[in-house]
């Protein structure tokens, strides 16, 4: 059996440390949320910035709004459960579609430009990280829940 110790970092996250061989699970999921809120963060600034240069349908306000809260909560209060790795999941597909979604001819103006496609690649590269690690979590937690034959 793993038994962990933790300790907190200067940041105020958790280190894990294991007392015998085996997975530190808790390392694996501050990875999750730290990459899951980096996604969020560059989503807000990426969609910032189309509605600073009045993209078509990024003046719907509420909407995303109403995503990014549900995207927050999933993980900062679900991180450990199966809906929050699926609200992480989907947020790092959103995130990870951003470029594919621009990469259809979009002129980006010199003004700034450079900042929006520097958004584009990050917010790209997060979201596909925070997608592969919840996809992992997702597999994990599934794979726990079955249950063992017994015996004989």
């Amino acid at each position: 059996m793993l038994r962990c110790h933790c300790e907190r970092s200067s940041y105020g996250l958790p280190i894990v440390t294991p007392n015998h061989s085996g997975n530190a699970r808790m390392k694996h999921n501050v990875t999750l949320i730290v990459a899951s809120l980096l996604s969020l963060l560059l989503t807000i600034v990426h969609l910032t910035q189309d509605v600073m240069y009045k993209a078509e349908g990024a003046v719907k306000y509420p909407i995303p709004v109403v995503i990014f809260a549900v995207w927050l909560y999933g993980t900062l209060m679900l991180s450990d459960r199966i809906w929050g790795y699926v609200i992480m999941l989907l947020g790092g597909l959103i995130g990870a579609a951003m470029i594919i979604v621009h990469s259809r001819g979009g002129v980006v103006s010199p003004s700034g430009g450079f900042f929006f496609v520097w958004t584009l690649f990050a917010l790209s590269t997060t979201g596909w990280f925070t997608a592969i690690l919840s996809a992992c979590g997702i597999w994990t937690t599934l794979r726990s829940r079955r249950p063992t034959l017994p015996a004989r």
